[in-house]
């Protein structure tokens, strides 16, 4: 993992490589040679020194006011996640590095027995997106997480890493866009968090695509969406999910699915929680014989 300020250098750097010169008002310039905004183009446009600005772009000591953030990222254009985000990679740059005391997430016991109470599918993500709970449901359409081991149990690593990814995810590159996303937004606010560490150097080492995906510094804070799965009983399922923050600083997200009342997609999550029980009641007496 790189250091705050170099996190920060290359954010920027992504950015103002994204921005057209001509949306601005700026001429192209047959002789331009890079595709987004130079740098004096956009420390002008910012109102801060070009040599000022180059040295943020260079991971060198500086720590820019939020005043100045602010500037950066109206003229970038940035996204209201994207603004925040550039800020906590700010304030990281700025933190001197001493040890930190990080207490294990937790997922309260009445919040398990509430998953199970629970018609439709549902799972509790880290801030890290290690899969902490989940019930048969959400076991089921993710791959089965029954039979993954413990550590291994993260969306990043499923959707990277397990071979029939692209089946069970038939939108995946927008999931993976999606999950990397928010697994920056958690590493801006604590870059040295050995799980960052630990899933982005995993990930970087054993997966083609995530390098790439990695380096766009893409960033998500999101709360809602749509999702598709491809199910190997029940066929093609598109689910809306919503987040709900469970209570800690950070703590874990209750994700809860749904379907719209009369649909296909509902119809196959009814035929799909049959086939769970009847299998749960085929096995129980198997398991009671043993």
């Amino acid at each position: 993992m790189a250091s705050p300020e170099q996190q920060l250098a290359e954010f920027l750097r992504s950015r103002r490589g994204r921005v057209r010169p001509a949306d601005l008002g700026l001429e192209p310039g047959s002789r331009r040679k890079v595709a987004g905004l130079r740098r004096e183009e956009l420390a002008m446009l910012a109102g801060v020194s070009t040599d000022y600005y180059q040295r943020i772009e260079q991971g060198r000591d500086v720590r820019p006011s939020d005043r100045v953030l602010d500037a950066l990222g109206r003229a970038l254009n940035l996204t209201d996640d994207e603004t925040r985000h550039l800020h906590l990679l700010a304030r990281a740059a700025r933190r001197p590095v001493t040890p930190r005391r990080r207490a294990s997430e937790q997922v309260p016991e009445t919040t398990r027995r509430l998953l199970h109470t629970m018609t439709g599918p549902a799972l509790v993500l880290g801030s890290h997106l290690d899969v902490l709970a989940w019930n048969p449901l959400a076991g089921s359409l993710f791959g089965g997480l029954d039979t993954v081991p413990g550590g291994e149990r993260n969306v990043l690593r499923a959707i990277f890493l397990n071979p029939e990814a692209r089946y069970v995810c038939p939108d995946w590159e927008a999931s993976a866009i999606e999950y990397i996303g928010m697994l920056r937004a958690a590493a801006a606010a604590d870059p040295d968090h050995p799980r960052v560490q630990e899933l982005v150097g995993e990930l970087s080492v054993r997966s083609a695509d995530f390098p790439e995906l990695w380096a766009r510094h893409d960033v998500r804070e999101t709360t809602r969406g749509r999702k598709h799965f491809g199910h190997p009983q029940v066929g093609a399922i598109t689910l809306d999910w919503d987040a709900y923050p469970l209570p800690g600083r950070p703590g874990p997200t209750l994700i809860v699915y749904t379907a719209v009342p009369g649909s296909a997609d509902a119809e196959r999550l009814q035929v799909l929680a049959s086939l769970l029980a009847t299998e749960t009641s085929v096995t129980t007496p198997e398991r009671a014989r043993r």
